[in-house]
């Protein structure tokens, strides 16, 4: 099919809404309006932003909410029985947002309309024909069909009744729901066929599945392969229970995997799906989250190759063990070391770090018995690859001397505070010598009432504070992520710290730290994640620099 022949595929995201209702996530207002955005930036057809009048948060944002090139939604639910769509006020404050589009939700299992509403099944379907036609008289409306594939089994009259309500009554969209997520793939293609065939074009049609059985996806793409010209998601699938489908997975499967590729076309281009990995992260940085590295397509590990044969072979032809380039989703190749990694896997580790070795080079054999005897010691370079790369740069004469720490200490202090509540203050000295010049640095790093804190927290904000010529490389790193393990049990107990790092551009690198001492572990990992930015950003020693 050419360019000009394919269909257009749209993109409706409800991670402002159905993911909110993630345990453990509540958007602010700033946050949301920041998801908005990039959404938007990304090509996002449709942004679902909450339910106007639900909370505060939500009618505070669709007050506040930026301009959009995506179409902006409001969700809400049909009117209440006994009223009339005009006269429902529940149904007014969604209306009252001045959103484009209104998404209403309504029940289509004939179970649910008499045990959940406890009204007639010709009143609920009267509730969705009034409510959608009092949308679409002003703006696009869109009906969330709820529960209709379980209602469709029940009875597959009376779901099809509904929809039928708000096909005639003006809904652009009727989205066909898999609300207690359960139901599998080929179950969910066979049923958006046959709605179809009953009368409901599928370029009025869309999807909304939950991952209960982590099928959502291939849900959702059995869906479009059936019909369906709308798909509903969230960011990193976020939502309820066990989330809903996962937009950063169905975006790059549709633009890059057959025959979706050549099929159709959404409104996300080549370019702006280069900046899904960084979406993806953005979204975990802003809810405080670890981002799960065995994400698809956008996942720290996606595209990790451990095993020395399958990096022989990635050296001669990446194709063999990827799928797709990860350049495409803006991710990276990254070939781990670790105390089972052969000369393939570090030649091809070198390479991505841009140092051509001859495969002879004696010193690579020294880089793999280094590697080996600090992994007996309690190192782990799989998941620190960049104290890897800073132990090769330094064993082939590459890493330059950016600073001396000459020494530091940390006190931790338990106390009350004005208010009387127990706390934690720890306070750091770091004393540093850049090219000759010695500066001292404190810091405080204070726990209470779950205040983030602590010894190693004033550690790095002591060692970040004053670097001279070097400031201007560190003042957008941040910590995002430190783990801390025992290697070694008894009274010789070694700790291994593990911390992560990101810069303001997105990326992301991790750093290891080893000793009987955790804080001396984490000072360590500190240390390689600002020596690792400096050597990445090409910053020139300071006697050099001078």
């Amino acid at each position: 099919m050419s360019q000009q022949q394919r269909e257009r595929l749209y993109l409706y995201d409800t991670t402002l809404r159905d993911g909110q209702q993630t345990a453990g996530v509540q958007f602010s207002v700033a946050e949301k309006i920041a998801v908005a955005k990039a959404l938007d930036a990304i090509g996002i057809d449709y942004i679902e932003g909450g339910w106007p009048g639900a909370n505060p948060t939500d009618s505070d944002f669709f007050a506040e909410r930026p301009r959009t090139r995506a179409t902006f939604a409001a969700f809400g639910m049909t009117k209440r029985a006994g009223r009339s769509a005009a006269n429902d006020e529940v149904l007014a404050a969604v209306m009252n947002a001045g959103t484009e589009a209104v998404c209403l939700v309504g029940k289509t299992h004939d179970y649910h309309v008499t045990a959940a509403l406890g009204i007639t099944l010709a009143e609920n379907v009267e509730n969705i024909r009034a409510s959608v036609a009092h949308v679409a008289a002003t703006r696009e409306a869109l009906f969330d069909a709820e529960h209709f594939f379980d209602g469709y089994r029940a009875n597959p009259g009376y779901a099809l009744e509904c929809l039928q309500a708000a096909r005639d009554a003006g809904a652009r969209w009727i989205v066909l729901c898999d609300t207690n997520g359960g139901t599998l793939p080929a179950e969910i293609g066979r049923i958006v066929a046959e709605v179809i065939a009953a009368g409901i074009p599928g370029a009025r049609l869309g999807i909304h599945c939950h991952d209960d059985t982590g099928n959502a996806v291939g849900c959702s793409l059995a869906a479009i392969e059936a019909g369906a010209r709308q798909v509903q998601g969230t960011l990193n699938g976020l939502g309820e229970r066990c989330g809903n489908a996962n937009l950063t997975t169905l975006i790059p499967t549709l633009l890059l995997k057959e025959p979706f590729r050549s099929r159709f076309e959404t409104g996300v281009s080549t370019e702006a799906l280069r900046g899904l990995t960084r979406l993806s992260r953005k979204l975990d940085d802003i809810l405080n989250r670890v981002p799960l590295r065995s994400a698809p397509y956008v996942g720290a590990s996606a595209f990790t190759h451990k095993a020395g044969l399958h990096a022989s072979a990635i050296l001669k032809d990446p194709s063999t063990y990827e799928h797709i380039a990860p350049e495409l989703v803006g991710n990276n190749r990254l070939i781990p070391m670790s105390n089972q990694a052969g000369l393939s896997n570090l030649r091809a580790r070198l390479a991505s770090m841009g140092i051509a070795v001859e495969p002879k080079d004696p010193r690579l054999g020294t880089i793999l018995d280094e590697i080996k005897r600090r992994e007996d010691h309690g190192y782990a370079y799989d998941g620190a690859q960049a104290s890897f790369e800073l132990l090769a740069r330094r064993e082939l004469g590459l890493l330059p001397n950016f600073f001396e720490v000459e020494r530091y200490r940390v006190t931790v202090e338990r106390r009350r505070d004005a208010r009387g509540r127990m706390g934690h203050l720890s306070e750091a000295v770091v004393v540093v010598n850049i090219g000759g010049n010695r500066t001292l640095s404190v810091s405080e790093g204070i726990v209470a009432d779950g205040t983030d804190g602590g010894p190693v927290n004033a550690l790095s904000k002591a060692l970040a504070k004053d670097l001279g010529p070097y400031q201007h490389f560190i003042d957008d790193m941040k910590l995002v992520d430190f783990k801390v393990r025992i290697t070694q049990g008894g009274t010789e107990a070694v700790t291994r710290v593990i911390i992560d790092s990101e810069d303001g551009s997105g990326q992301r690198w991790s750093t290891v730290g080893v000793s009987p001492n955790i804080v001396d572990a984490s000072f360590e990992a500190l240390l390689d994640a600002v020596n690792w930015k400096l050597a990445r950003d090409g910053a020139e020693p300071a006697d050099v620099a001078a």
